[in-house]
């Protein structure tokens, strides 16, 4: 079996696989290692530690219960003596119970016969101590202390000494399983830095097979694509191998194939593109000039349309206003001549009240004459009267002096009312005539008003009129700028068109194709630049006629690409697709646009 042939996966499996195996190897004689370790770690801590733990409480319990012994002889009282009798009682069951929990720690033979010792030293102990407990509770205490400090005391240092020796030896026996798991941490240290040591050389040795496996045909694969990256696509890749990395070399030989024809298809089609935005290019422009002129005369339209419909609401505010006032002066009339009327209806009243006045004055001129007639009949009889009629004569010359100056003020009064009678007859016919000339002024106010009404519906509805229309040529003005704005970003994308596809050409050039593919190829990119040529010159003079000799020239120039072939595309494309600026017409020419020559200007732009 080849291993070239091997995919990557299953070589990176077995290497992987290997590293693991080592890793196991590794674990494993770590495991054992620390198995052994913690056998003495248990040892130390689960019998040998604790096993002097309870023998140190059994110590302190047994120094507790001497001193209480001690105490119970040397007091007196017998309250203390009760007291310390109970505290006895609770160190024997304590000490009952450390005993039981220190069985099952013993070990060693030695430890168990020392503990039978402890035991029965104990138990000789206990004996004297109820003795001396007794002999205390007698009063027989020199008794109590002859006992407490001879064989009791003895039996104390024994047990003493036990308790010693118990420690000792469970202390020995934790410092000797202390030393083995040094040893077998020493142990562990060297099979484990070995087993490290062999297990990275065997990883480098594998890392470095597998690497250089990997990093040879890669590097081919990086190779070529760095020729296809600097646009060499006539290299050779060579394929030796079926692993993942040859199955890489395949498709980068497929993906150089593919990209020749790739480019090769670019090439043609950038080149048509170029030739189609020049068109678009020129044809935009054009437009984009007539939109600017259009949208200018619209703008001087709208203009025109703002000013008329502004005089027009003014006229229409003057005839609404001069309707108003009319309509003012027609109810101003209309009061006029009912005051009018009330006028003559007055003066008629003032010459009827006239007349009455002058009756009564009549009225009284005749009583003034009466009286006076009675007077001076009374004057006559207080004459006939003599002496006695004398006081009564005095009395009727009064009284006819009276109704003489009564009489004169009554003619006086009588010639006032008359002329005053005469002068409001006259009131009153000047009141009718006015009433009359009153009359036909407010019928004359009314045409008037009624003619103001019309003229001023009229003016409103020539102001909505213009409204609309200017509403509407503000509209088109809109529409206008809006076409302007779009023919101008269409010119922009054609020539940012026009320039991609130039760029393209350019970044297409960088391609080398193998030699027989670009000699197969070398005709069509001239005769597309003579044609790119050609078409921008007609679209790009939509006024003035061609001159004959321009079309010869694209041909000529498609002679001399095909004769020249080293010459790029992008080279050909700015010389010959370039269509020539025309200076925009002026605002005069706005109004008749010059004729047009068949196949240029716009028959060019609708053809294409």
């Amino acid at each position: 079996m080849n291993v070239k042939n091997l995919k990557i996966s299953t070589r990176m499996l077995g290497t992987f696989g290997l590293l693991v195996l080592l890793l196991l190897a590794v674990v494993a004689a770590a495991l054992v290692q620390l198995r052994s370790m913690r056998t003495s770690m248990e040892v130390i801590t689960g019998n040998a530690m604790p096993s002097v733990e309870v023998i140190n409480q059994i110590g302190t319990d047994v120094v507790r219960t001497r001193l209480l012994e001690v105490r119970h002889v040397n007091n007196d009282d017998v309250a203390y003596k009760n007291d310390s009798e109970k505290q006895l009682e609770q160190l024997q069951r304590r000490l009952a119970e450390r005993k039981k929990a220190y069985e099952p720690l013993l070990s060693s033979d030695e430890e168990r016969r020392l503990y039978a010792q402890l035991l029965q030293e104990r138990e000789r102990y206990q004996q004297l101590s109820q003795q001396v407990l007794a002999l205390s509770r007698q009063g027989e205490k020199e008794k109590a202390q002859a006992v407490l400090g001879g064989e009791s005391l003895k039996l104390y240092n024994d047990s003493s000494n036990t308790l010693d020796l118990l420690v000792k030896l469970n202390s020995d026996a934790a410092v000797q399983e202390s030393r083995n798991a040094e040893a077998v941490y020493g142990r562990s240290v060297v099979v484990l830095s070995v087993a490290a040591l062999a297990a990275v050389l065997l990883a480098v040795l594998a890392g470095l097979w597998l690497t250089r496996s990997i990093r040879t045909p890669l590097a081919h694969a990086v190779d070529a694509a760095d020729r296809v990256a600097n646009g060499d696509l006539g290299g050779t890749i060579h394929i030796d191998r079926h692993d993942e990395t040859g199955l890489l070399l395949g498709a980068l030989q497929r993906m150089q194939s593919s990209l020749v024809q790739t480019v090769r298809s670019v090439r043609q089609n950038a080149e048509g593109v170029a030739s189609a935005s020049a068109q678009i290019a020129s044809g935009n422009a054009d437009l984009s000039s007539r939109t600017e002129e259009q949208a200018s005369a619209l703008e001087q339209t709208a203009a025109s349309m703002e000013e008329l419909g502004s005089t027009v609401r003014q006229n229409a505010d003057n005839a609404r206003q001069a309707n108003q006032l009319a309509l003012n002066a027609s109810s101003v009339a209309r009061r006029g001549g009912d005051v009018v009327a009330e006028a003559v209806e007055t003066m008629k009243g003032i010459n009827d009240s006239s007349r009455r006045i002058g009756d009564i004055i009549g009225v009284i001129d005749g009583i003034a004459f009466q009286t006076n007639i009675l007077a001076l009949n009374a004057a006559v009889e207080a004459a006939r009267a003599g002496e006695q009629g004398r006081g009564f004569a005095v009395v009727a010359g009064e009284v006819r002096s009276l109704a003489q100056r009564s009489a004169e003020a009554a003619k006086e009064i009588k010639a006032l009312i008359t002329a005053s009678v005469e002068r409001v007859e006259q009131g009153s016919q000047l009141v009718d005539r006015a009433g009359t000339t009153m009359t036909e002024v407010v019928a004359a106010i009314g045409q008037v008003t009624d003619i103001m009404g019309e003229i001023s519906a009229a003016s409103t509805e020539q102001s909505s009129g213009v409204a609309q229309v200017s509403e509407a040529v503000t509209q088109m003005d809109q529409t206008t700028q809006q076409n302007a704005a779009l023919v101008e970003e269409s010119a922009a994308a054609a020539a940012s068109l026009r320039k991609q596809a130039q760029d393209l050409v350019e970044a297409v050039a960088v391609f080398q194709l193998p030699r027989g593919a670009m000699d197969s190829h070398a005709h069509v990119p001239n005769r597309m630049v003579a044609q790119a040529g050609a078409a921008p010159r007609a679209a790009a003079q939509p006024v003035r006629p061609n001159p004959p000799a321009s079309p010869a020239r694209p041909a000529a120039l498609g002679g001399g690409g095909a004769a020249a072939g080293g010459e790029t595309l992008a080279r050909r494309l700015e010389r010959d697709a370039t269509p020539p600026i025309q200076p925009r017409p002026g605002p005069a020419a706005t109004g008749k646009p010059a004729p047009r020559q068949p196949g240029q200007g716009d028959d060019d732009w609708e053809t294409f």
